[in-house]
């Protein structure tokens, strides 16, 4: 399988800048897989796991929220607006979160605070998915 130049950054920094064979992520229209020869797309990145192949075997995983994903004949770029690793992510603090999400979920102060807890539900419930693929 050939591979493509696949760089993913967010604002907290550079989390690769390789060689891959394939890129897999939700975007906010569904799941995309990217792979060697990608016609040139723009799209919106949703919040999902995100799967990097680096080789045979297994990918690397990580928890994927917002931004964009950017493929030119040159490669991928993917500027997610948060990124985390499998192995970075602590299972326990997703996991309160997940807890005090639904409590605010619960008992909302606004609209708006019920939508944003919602979303950290998701984010919390994510996080803990990718953790627990990895075995953490």
């Amino acid at each position: 399988m050939a591979d493509f130049r696949l760089k993913i950054v967010s604002p907290d920094g550079v989390f690769f800048d390789g060689e891959a064979h394939q890129l897999s992520l939700r975007s906010i229209d569904g799941d995309v897989a990217v792979l060697a020869g990608h016609i040139p797309y723009l799209t919106a990145v949703g919040i999902g796991e995100c799967r990097v192949y680096l080789g045979e075997g297994e990918p690397k995983r990580a928890a994927c929220c917002g931004g964009l994903l950017n493929v030119t004949k040159e490669g991928a770029f993917l500027a997610p607006t948060t990124f985390e690793w499998a192995e970075d992510i602590d299972i326990e603090r997703a996991r309160a979160a997940k807890q005090k999400a639904l409590v605010r979920i619960e008992n909302p102060t606004s609209d708006a605070a019920k939508k944003l807890a919602q979303i950290k539900l998701q984010r919390a419930e994510l996080r803990i998915s990718v953790a627990e693929k990895v075995g953490k």
